[in-house]
């Protein structure tokens, strides 16, 4: 993957808000905290990784953006001719915000809503092929008389259910032909849709590439079924970023879909799926106070910073809300941020660690558990990259701002 040059990238001014930009470039030690940090050194390493697999298992890569939720990250991932990639969304906020950065080739992977149906009309109507995913007749029928209403093929993904982990139909239900022919019939069967959303409790390299083939086999079988009732299904789509690490064998599937793994996050990194080395984000906090005689420091970023998510509390190691590092991204040893209040976070050290000694103003960065929950907390991203040396604080290169809202 090519290496751009994310000034080229970047949309907004290094500072947020009505100001123009200035002509300096800001440090981390400048902006005031908490703000949300982005290393674009690994993003790309993250994203460089994945399209490499994608391509050795000879699959399309259709990155989720539910993560990041940035058209400046997205622009990293675009394909070697510079075109902007395929990506899945969570939101039509999110469609909507792709589709006026350029993008055309859409899948909203959330099962429609029918009152949603005129906003996804509007964006078919600008040229942008989004697809939508259903698991049910209502849902069928709703799409097909919306379709004909408008004299516009609306493409729709039947979602599979894998694990058991969400919605969707098993690949034997007796419903899937019958809700795979009603679309057929109003021109807007697209295809299948599985997620593995179980694998986020693998814990094993073996637990993850069964996971992998689970997911596979569930689409697979799927589309299978629908062919041999005459039905096309052009697209097979599976994916989760455990999943998308771990398969060795993608035959019968058509694309892959993965989000987190832009940014990566503590959970992926407790499971395995990458080190801690790779987390791209992080959130730049201070230090507002100490309580020597209960081992504590605080700092200014509770949960509204870093989000309530503990998805580590299920691992072998619990990461609290968070690892703690220097403002350079250096891990601090068996310092963690424990626990949080609404503006208030609360470092202590692991048993058998001493607390370090973090005077009054010192600035720190918090690796979060869960990327999309954290990164859903803030307004946008100050970008450094990690790949320049330098002496004093990181310089935040860019500001990038992310879509927000449904």
């Amino acid at each position: 993957m090519k290496r751009p040059d994310i000034l080229t990238v970047n949309t907004t001014a290094a500072t947020p808000g009505p100001h123009p930009a200035t002509a300096r470039t800001l440090t981390l030690a400048e902006p005031d905290t908490p703000f949300a940090v982005v290393d674009v050194h690994r993003v790309l390493r993250n994203a460089e990784r994945l399209a490499r697999r994608a391509e050795r298992l000879g699959v399309v890569l259709r990155p989720h953006v539910k993560t990041a939720k940035s058209l400046d990250v997205a622009a990293l991932l675009r394909d070697p001719s510079g075109a902007p990639c395929p990506v899945t969304v969570s939101t039509l906020a999110e469609a909507e915000a792709f589709a006026d950065g350029g993008h055309t080739d859409l899948t909203y992977a959330v099962g429609i809503a029918p009152h949603k149906l005129p906003r996804v009309l509007a964006l078919l109507r600008r040229g942008v092929r989004l697809r939508v995913l259903l698991d049910s007749g209502a849902q069928a029928e709703a799409v097909a008389e919306a379709a004909r209403g408008a004299g516009l093929a609306i493409p729709t993904q039947i979602e599979i259910d894998c694990d058991g982990h969400r919605g969707g139909l098993r690949p034997e239900d007796p419903a899937l032909t019958d809700i795979g022919r009603v679309l057929h019939e109003a021109g807007c069967l697209d295809g299948v849709l599985a997620h593995a959303g179980e694998s986020y409790f693998a814990t094993t390299p073996e637990a993850r590439r069964r996971a992998a083939e689970q997911e596979r086999d569930a689409a697979v079988t799927a589309a299978e079924r629908l062919r041999a009732a005459g039905l096309p299904v052009p697209v097979v789509s599976v994916g989760s970023t455990p999943t998308a690490h771990a398969a060795e064998d993608l035959g019968g599937v058509t694309e892959l879909r993965a989000g987190n793994y832009v940014f990566f996050d503590l959970v992926m990194a407790g499971l395995g799926v990458c080190r801690v080395d790779d987390l791209a984000l992080s959130v730049v906090v201070t230090v507002i106070g100490h309580r020597p005689e209960l081992g504590r420091i605080l700092t200014d970023g509770g949960w509204m910073a870093m989000s309530r998510d503990r998805g580590t509390a299920r691992q072998a190691q619990d990461q609290g809300y968070g690892l703690v590092t220097d403002l350079d991204g250096r891990l601090l040893p068996g310092l963690v941020m424990t626990d949080a209040s609404q503006e208030h976070g609360i470092l202590t050290a692991r048993e058998g660690t001493d607390l370090p000694e973090l005077p009054l103003g010192t600035r720190l960065r918090i690796l979060p558990n869960h990327a999309c929950a954290t990164a859903a907390q803030h307004r946008g991203y100050h970008v450094v990259d990690s790949s320049r040396t330098g002496t004093g604080a990181p310089e935040a290169v860019a500001y990038w701002p992310r879509v927000t809202g449904w």
